[in-house]
C-alpha cells in the first residue's frame, strides 16, 4: 500500500477512534452506572446527609402534611402553630437511621420505576405516563413522631400518598429513545474506539507520531466531555421549576455524574501521558541516532606506517 494511502487511512481511523471515546464513556457510564439498581442506590445513598437534600424533604414533605391537614380538617387557625412542628418533626426525622433506610428503599422504588418507564413499550394510542415517588411512608414515620410529642391534632394527620413527580411524560418519552440507544452502544463504542485506535496505529507510516495524535485526541475528549457535563449541570439546574430546590437538584446531579467526571479526567490525563511520553521518547533517541550517523560517515583512520627494519 503507497505510503500517502496508508497515512490518509490511519488519521481517518485516528479521528474516528478519537470522536467516539467521549461518547463511548457517557453510553459505558448511562448503562453500568444508572442502569443498575444497586450501583444507583450505593451512588445515591451519601445524600441522606447532604443537608440541602434534607431541607428539601422537610419542605416537600412537611408542606405535603400541612396541606393535607388545611384541606382536610377545619383547622386554619391552628395551622401557623402547627406547620413549625411538622417541619421540625420531619427535620429531626431526617437524622436518624430509619430515615436512611427509608431513603435507600424509596431509591431502589425510584431507580426500578423510571427503568421500567423507560424500557417499557408505547402501547397505541398510550402517551407516557410521568414517573413519581410515593413519600406516604415518611409522612407515617412523621405523624407518629409528632404524635409521641404530643403535638395538637397530630394523631388526626391523613397519611396520604404524597406523590412526588421525578419525571415528567414528555421527557419520559424523550429519554426512552435516548435510553434505548445507550442500551445498544453500551458496549459496541468503546470497543469501536479501541479498534479504530489499534488499526490507525498499525497502518501508520510513523507510528511514534500515530501514537501521539492518538493520545492528544484522547485527551481532548476528555476535556470535551468534562466541559459537556459542566454545561449540562448549569443548563439541567436552569430548567427546573421555582419550587424545586436547585441546591439539593445539583447534590443529585454531582452525585450521579460523578463516575463520569472521574472517566473524563482520567481520559484526559492519560491521553496527556502517553503523548508526553512518546515525545520525550522521540527526542531522547535522537541524540543516539545522531552520534551513529557521525561515526557511520566518519572518514576510515590512516593508516600506520610499519617500522623500517635497520639494516645489519
Amino acid at each position: 500500500m503507497p505510503p500517502r494511502l496508508r497515512s490518509a487511512l490511519s488519521a481517518v481511523l485516528i479521528v474516528l477512534s478519537c470522536l467516539l471515546v467521549p461518547f463511548g464513556a457517557l453510553a459505558a457510564w448511562a448503562a453500568y452506572g444508572l442502569a443498575d439498581t444497586g450501583r444507583y442506590v450505593t451512588t445515591m445513598a451519601p445524600l441522606a446527609a447532604d443537608p440541602d437534600v434534607r431541607e428539601a424533604i422537610v419542605a416537600t414533605v412537611g408542606d405535603g402534611i400541612v396541606r393535607e391537614v388545611d384541606h382536610r380538617m377545619d383547622v386554619r387557625p391552628v395551622r401557623g402553630s402547627v406547620a413549625p412542628f411538622v417541619h421540625d418533626a420531619v427535620r429531626s426525622f431526617t437524622e436518624t437511621r430509619a430515615f436512611r433506610l427509608a431513603w435507600d428503599t424509596g431509591n431502589r422504588v425510584t431507580h426500578d420505576t423510571v427503568l421500567r418507564a423507560l424500557r417499557a413499550e408505547d402501547a397505541d394510542g398510550e402517551r407516557a405516563r410521568p414517573v413519581t415517588v410515593d413519600l406516604a411512608p415518611v409522612t407515617d414515620q412523621v405523624k407518629r413522631q409528632l404524635t409521641q410529642d404530643h403535638v395538637p391534632l397530630a394523631a388526626r394527620i391523613p397519611v396520604q400518598h404524597t406523590a412526588v413527580p421525578v419525571l415528567p411524560a414528555a421527557e419520559v418519552t424523550q429519554l426512552r429513545k435516548g435510553f434505548r440507544v445507550l442500551e445498544v452502544a453500551r458496549f459496541w463504542l468503546p470497543v469501536a474506539a479501541v479498534v479504530f485506535a489499534v488499526a490507525g496505529i498499525a497502518l501508520a507510516v510513523h507510528r511514534r507520531r500515530a501514537v501521539a495524535a492518538t493520545a492528544l485526541g484522547t485527551a481532548l475528549g476528555g476535556a470535551l466531555l468534562a466541559l459537556s457535563l459542566t454545561v449540562a449541570r448549569s443548563l439541567t439546574l436552569a430548567g427546573l421549576p421555582a419550587d424545586v430546590s436547585h441546591p439539593a437538584a445539583g447534590a443529585v446531579y454531582d452525585a450521579l455524574t460523578a463516575t463520569l467526571r472521574t472517566a473524563s479526567w482520567l481520559l484526559l490525563g492519560l491521553g496527556l501521558a502517553v503523548a508526553l511520553t512518546a515525545w520525550l521518547t522521540r527526542y531522547l533517541r535522537l541524540p543516539r541516532r545522531a552520534r551513529g550517523r557521525r561515526e557511520s560517515t566518519a572518514p576510515p583512520p590512516a593508516p600506520t606506517p610499519e617500522p623500517t627494519r635497520a639494516r645489519a
